[in-house]
């Protein structure tokens, strides 16, 4: 029997045809003149780029320049084709859903010009421009590309780039401390000190590895000598013992022969006592006497063996608090010292569109608040403070001391939020889980494991570790902050009609970061919702 044939005629490879800059069905596709077609706005969004940037235009895809810029003409055949494809239902299902679209922290491909811009997988150093898998194709097919040198994208090509020579940026000069171009060196860097990125790279990883490997030295041989200390210590220990013991057993030997003695004189005594003899009573009575004395023991002869451990036991009790005080001094300024390593960090945002970007959603954690606090319970963004205890009954993670309350969600990425307040006083700040409830000091910023910006009508104070700096700024009833986990930056900036920096704090954070708020008296205070 013979089969039967296929639905349609040709089997057509759907990929043929998408356009290759939106990755979705031919509209209005148009051909330019190296012969590869576009979807038209997609060829002009591109050709629009290209001109502002560097006056001329190109293929997207093998590159060809074209000058003056082409006209573009509907391309009638294919339009028609993918007229029909749509007719019959060919093309329902979506191509390249794989492509994941570019996020606030990723880098978008330079040649998606549709909205939705797909993420960059490389960037090409001699092209200077990112592709996602797709438009990277052309890399390796197109013999004038695949000798182009591709690297992994890490961050914007803009940001590698010299910003007043607009060449790339390859050369380390140690005179200055800065990346610099090739033009550079024959510029302003003129006899400059100058090596190329790479070996500069080289010698600061050993750098870093030496230092890394003479830090761990240090703290082998601090656990080394705190280990040392401990086994002597316990020998010494191990030896008072054994010699007490030693002086406790020989004491009673030596009781136990004066009792026999006692034991036995008791016994002429009373033999004599029994005696009519008077003359043998007095000739005998003298020696039996004299020999009663106390019996000749060492001095200190008293063992109090509780007593002693329990002085030892307090000693070794002060030193572990001593040892705890220092260890807590010396962290802060390890940390700050850690924190004062130079690293490339990441751009900070400049306007609040770009902070938005990172924007996150806060709910405030009922569990943690203060009992005269009240929470909005529909969206918990809202919490003001109450004459009368709400309704939340007592719970083992809720600020017993101060008016506080801690938001649900963990921070440990690059993360942005804001706050309105109204009334006198409102404390916005972060804070590690695990501070204090109940203690005088898990006020936010009076620990170290909290950083707060008071805010009040009249001026804007930053605390940490109980350390108060007060700040300058125009006073306003909306605070913005920005955290970048990673960098160890945190920042308070006042919001009107423009966002100015209050303060920032660069150190080194070591578990996430929680969000929280402290109210005073007639104080409400709402986290904004950013969309």
């Amino acid at each position: 029997m013979a089969e039967n044939p296929p639905e349609h005629g040709v089997d057509l490879d759907q990929s043929q045809f998408c356009c290759s800059v939106c990755l979705d069905l031919f509209r209005e596709p148009v051909t330019v003149p190296c012969g590869h077609s576009y979807c038209r706005r997609c060829i002009e969004t591109c050709w629009q780029r290209d001109e502002e940037a560097e006056g001329r235009y190109s293929c997207p895809q093998c590159r060809e320049v074209f000058q003056p810029r082409p006209v573009l003409r509907k391309n009638i055949t294919l339009a028609e084709v993918v007229g029909k494809l749509k007719v019959m239902g060919t093309m329902e299902t979506p191509l390249f859903v794989e492509f994941t679209c570019a996020g606030p922290d990723d880098v978008a491909c330079d040649f998606c010009c549709e909205s939705r811009r797909h993420k960059a997988s490389m960037s090409c150093l001699t092209c200077l421009a990112s592709y996602c898998s797709f438009h990277l194709a052309s890399h390796y097919t197109v013999p004038a590309l695949e000798t182009h040198q591709l690297v992994s994208v890490t961050v914007p090509l803009k940001e590698k780039m010299c910003k007043k020579h607009k060449k790339l940026l390859e050369v380390y000069c140690q005179s200055d401390k800065r990346c610099i171009c090739y033009l550079c060196i024959i510029d302003e860097h003129r006899g400059h000190f100058t090596v190329p990125a790479s070996a500069e790279r080289a010698t600061e990883q050993v750098c870093s590895r030496t230092a890394v490997d003479n830090v761990d030295k240090t703290i082998n041989m601090l656990i080394s000598s705190i280990q040392m200390r401990r086994i002597l210590a316990k020998q010494m220990m191990d030896m008072r013992e054994k010699l007490a013991i030693a002086e406790a057993e020989k004491l009673q030997l030596q009781l136990q022969e004066e009792i026999t003695k006692l034991r036995k004189r008791n016994g002429d005594l009373q033999k004599l006592s029994l005696s009519s003899d008077h003359i043998h009573f007095i000739q005998t009575f003298p020696a039996l006497s004299t020999s009663c004395e106390s019996p000749d023991l060492p001095p200190g002869a008293v063992v109090r063996p509780r007593e002693s451990m329990a002085a030892a036991s307090r000693f070794l009790d002060d030193l572990k608090d001593k040892v705890d005080g220092i260890l807590e001094d010396s962290w802060s300024n390890f940390s700050a010292t850690v924190s004062a390593v130079n690293v490339v960090l990441p751009p900070v945002p400049k306007t609040r569109e770009q902070f938005l970007l990172y924007g996150c959603v806060l709910t405030l954690d009922i569990q943690t608040a203060h009992k005269c606090l009240s929470i909005s319970k529909e969206q918990q963004r809202d919490v003001s403070v109450s004459r009368y205890a709400p309704y939340y009954v007592s719970r083992s993670d809720m600020f017993e001391s101060v008016k506080q309350v801690l938001c649900c969600e963990a921070l440990s990425e690059r993360c942005y939020w804001e706050v309105t307040w109204e009334g006198s006083f409102c404390a916005v700040a972060v804070a590690y889980k695990d501070i204090a409830r109940s203690s005088s000091d898990s006020e936010f910023g009076c620990n170290d494991k909290s950083w707060s910006l008071e805010c009040s009508k009249d001026s804007y104070v930053f605390r940490h570790r109980s350390q108060k700096k007060v700040l300058s700024g125009p006073l306003t009833s909306w605070i913005g902050v920005y955290l970048d986990y990673r960098s160890g930056t945190l920042a308070f900036y006042s919001i009107s009609k423009e966002m100015m920096l209050l303060h920032r704090e660069q150190t080194m954070f070591c578990k996430p970061l929680y969000p929280g708020l402290g109210l005073k008296d007639d104080v409400q205070a709402k986290l904004v919702k950013l969309w």
